[in-house]
């Protein structure tokens, strides 16, 4: 195989659409998994709908994804030069021909399509004007489009994914190919960019198989050499409707916000429509690359599965160190302002040990700041369910008699901690889950967490018993209002 050159071609019309993040993916690993070249080129032709801001949206994006590009950013908007010159090239072609028809007179047309339940496909009514007739409309300065005559006959691809491809020419409409104002249309644009990029393998979504017949003729009419194509199951949700730009699940750039890991997010991605030879989900980057085969993309259309995400993403946490993750996790406890920069500097390792207390309970950065903010700040409330089950008047003096039993201990350890709970139960006949209850709700706000023998450890002494005579005045204040 010769050098392998691939790219990405999003429109700055919105963000990183989850749909194009996936088509980046496959592009990026099949290249890398080559050897060759991963190419960015922004489609921004379209100037009503396109913003510098998207562009740098866009970009941000696929850096914070981890896809480094060889070439570009490549923009459309900059290749007018190159365009006219290919579409001369065109114009003096037996595929091209110029059509006079307005759009009102197509649209007359195509409402009669409609209302006949017939596929519209243009009549050639100006394929049929003789020279002179066109000449007349020349000299009239009646404005015409270019448009591409499809030969008799059928078109075919071979498609790396789904195998052989083949449409008759009759289904296929005279697209234009340039507008009146001298702007190619977007299928021209793509294949002049393709090639003039030396572009060998284009792989998207299986929505443009419809554009590659047409792309196919183009290239033919001008007589330039077709790339090979492969086309990427689309991406369904559990409703098996597909992911629009307006689906929350749809902008690939809200992950990092949501607390996903960029590592994890390109895992999963990658797996929507492909899987190696063996039964792997959790891979690393380096790892997909190795794995990646174009051949092992399916041909039955993807569904995005949030659940499976988180978990992925989790079992990325877990393979990353607490240092790795406490440098995740410092600006957002310092942006929810549980602490502060300098704080957090000065207790580093309690930070870290805050983290490998909480590893192993969740499935995103952001929850660590969710499920672990009592580690820094007292809590403010207490869950309301935890509070109607454990904080009865008869626990405000268990607590009690253990923050007292707490404050006596000359050693604040695991297994100190644990003797005098077991032990202060066993005098009073109580069960273990008639202290542990009252009291991690007392020191977190929260009905579940670590164990709680490390958790009060990690706390501290003064800070536990502290936190558990809060509680039992809160208890008392609650038991007095509601009598």
């Amino acid at each position: 195989m010769s050098e392998v050159r691939v790219r990405i071609a999003p429109s700055p019309s919105g963000f990183l659409h989850v749909g194009t993040a996936r088509t980046a993916i496959v592009n990026w690993l099949f290249a890398r998994h080559h050897g060759g070249k991963f190419i960015l080129r922004i489609e921004d032709t379209d100037t009503d709908r396109s913003s510098a801001s998207m562009v740098d949206a866009i970009i941000s994006s696929l850096k914070w994804l981890g896809l480094d590009w060889d070439e570009g950013p490549i923009h459309q908007s900059d290749r007018a030069d190159i365009y006219k010159k290919y579409l001369e090239k065109f114009a003096s072609s037996s595929y091209a021909y110029k059509c006079f028809c307005t759009p009102a007179e197509l649209d007359v047309r195509r409402k009669e399509a409609e209302k006949n339940k017939t596929t519209f496909l243009y009549d050639r009514v100006c394929l049929k004007l003789s020279p002179e007739e066109i000449q007349q409309k020349l000299d009239a300065r009646m404005p015409y489009v270019l448009r591409l005559k499809v030969p008799e006959g059928e078109t075919r691809f071979n498609d790396l994914v789904y195998g052989e491809m083949v449409r008759q020419n009759k289904d296929i409409d005279d697209m234009v190919v340039c507008r009146s104002d001298g702007r190619p249309i977007y299928n021209f644009a793509v294949v002049v960019d393709d090639h003039e990029m030396g572009i060998t393998h284009i792989i998207r979504g299986n929505d443009h198989q419809t554009n590659t017949f047409k792309q196919v003729l183009l290239y033919q009419a001008m007589g330039l050499p077709v790339p090979q194509f492969a086309h990427l199951p689309l991406i369904f949700d559990n409703q098996r409707k597909k992911i629009s730009k307006r689906d929350k699940a749809a902008n690939a750039s809200d992950y990092g916000r949501e607390g996903y890991l960029p590592e994890a997010v390109v895992n999963y991605l990658s797996l929507l429509g492909w899987s190696p030879k063996d039964d792997r989900e959790v891979m690393t980057m380096d790892e997909l690359i190795a794995a990646f085969d174009i051949h092992g993309v399916n041909k039955s259309n993807a569904i995005f599965d949030s659940v499976k995400m988180r978990h992925i993403n989790a079992e990325h946490l877990r393979r990353k160190t607490n240092h790795q993750l406490a440098e995740l996790t410092a600006p957002l406890f310092i942006s929810t302002n549980l602490c502060t920069k300098y704080g957090l500097e000065t207790r580093w390792r309690y930070l870290m040990d805050v983290i490998g207390l909480l590893k192993d309970r969740c499935t995103t950065v952001n929850e660590f700041v969710e499920k672990g903010g009592y580690f820094f700040q007292p809590p403010i409330s207490y869950d309301p369910k935890g509070v109607a089950k454990n904080f009865t008047d008869d626990a405000a003096l268990h607590l009690e008699s253990l923050a007292a039993a707490f404050e006596r201990l000359t050693e604040f350890s695991h297994a100190k901690i644990e003797d005098c709970l077991k032990t202060l139960a066993t005098e009073k006949g109580l069960g273990l889950g008639d202290l542990i209850h009252p009291t991690r709700l007392a020191v977190s706000g929260l009905t579940g967490g670590p164990g709680l023998y490390e958790m009060l450890e990690l706390l501290g002494q003064k800070e536990t018993v502290e936190r558990m005579r809060t509680a039992v005045r809160y208890i008392q204040e609650k038991v007095g209002k509601d009598m």
